[in-house]
């Protein structure tokens, strides 16, 4: 079913980019992509930090943009990652993004460079003047190395293009925050699967998940859960899932998520230097076990 219009909520997986001898592996990219749709995934995010990003070159990004959008063909949106530290580079990023028929953006906060709040704030500014498409901004501190504060986020929220935010502070205190300076309207998305439920609770509509390129069908019902304020049912399978929301982290992401995925059938252990596959034995076996904790191996 083609969707009227765009509604961002629910569980949206962070998808990988899935590499066969180096190369961007298109069969397998498709294959997660139907099995996150067949399992009731409420939107997709291709090109994100689990997606490897940043080290895709601009054809290769730009691919797999194109490659989700066709393969979802319009049953849930698609939120294309566009984010860069160079405001020049994201903005053709976000042409691209609207002319392949994404439903929107995730724009990182710029990362390094380490602007001040007036110079992230330009940042968005000068993205929602240049090309007309949603934009959820995207706050992880732990990578970028500056924070977006509540106050910069209610000053992004009246750029009429910027429509929500992936929070992934981990911070659950800001969602009250974000509302009361932004309004009921914004869009609140988690990007931390560990507080997802507590996110929601608070204010939140869904979450862009890393543990849902593993556990698709648990992660979509754990957000349909809440979406309907059942927070013990929801509660009851996040209690499922704790272990591999823990266990995707245990070494560089996503490869964790790519040695699980591996173990499923569903694509290859490779990344892309710097990064490198699951190193460690004993990470391996927690993996797998959290995997069958959580009721997928």
């Amino acid at each position: 079913m083609v969707l009227p219009s765009p509604v961002f909520r629910g569980s949206m997986p962070a998808l990988v980019t899935p590499f066969r001898n180096g190369k961007v592996d298109d069969k397998a990219f498709v294959a997660m992509v139907e099995r996150q749709l067949a399992a009731g995934a409420h939107g997709l995010v291709p090109c994100g930090t689990t997606g490897e990003a940043t080290t895709l070159s601009h054809e290769e990004h730009r691919h797999v943009v194109e490659l989700c959008v066709k393969t979802a063909a319009g049953r849930v949106p698609v939120i294309a990652g566009a984010g860069s530290n160079s405001t020049e580079e994201a903005i053709g990023l976000l042409q691209h993004a609207k002319a392949v028929g994404a439903h929107a953006a995730l724009i990182v906060n710029p990362y390094y460079n380490r602007p001040t709040q007036d110079g992230v704030y330009a940042h968005y500014k000068t993205l929602n003047e240049a090309v007309q498409l949603p934009i959820f901004v995207y706050n992880v501190p732990g990578r970028t190395g500056s924070d977006m504060q509540p106050e910069l986020i209610g000053r992004l929220s009246k750029l009429p293009n910027v429509i929500g935010i992936k929070d992934a502070s981990a911070d659950l205190s800001r969602v009250a925050r974000h509302t009361a300076l932004a309004g009921t309207d914004f869009i609140q998305i988690s990007g931390e699967d560990p507080t997802a439920v507590g996110f929601n609770a608070l204010g939140g509509v869904g979450c862009i998940s890393v543990t849902a390129n593993v556990a698709p069908y648990q992660c979509a019902a754990l957000q349909e859960a809440t979406l309907r304020g059942d927070y013990a049912e929801a509660r009851r399978i996040n209690d499922t899932l704790a272990r591999l929301h823990r266990a995707m982290f245990l070494e560089a992401s996503p490869a964790p998520a790519k040695y699980a995925l591996s173990l499923l059938g569903l694509c290859t252990e490779e990344v892309r230097l710097p990064l490198v596959p699951v190193q460690r034995a004993d990470v391996k076996t927690e993996i797998e076990a959290a995997m069958k904790e959580a009721g997928v191996l």
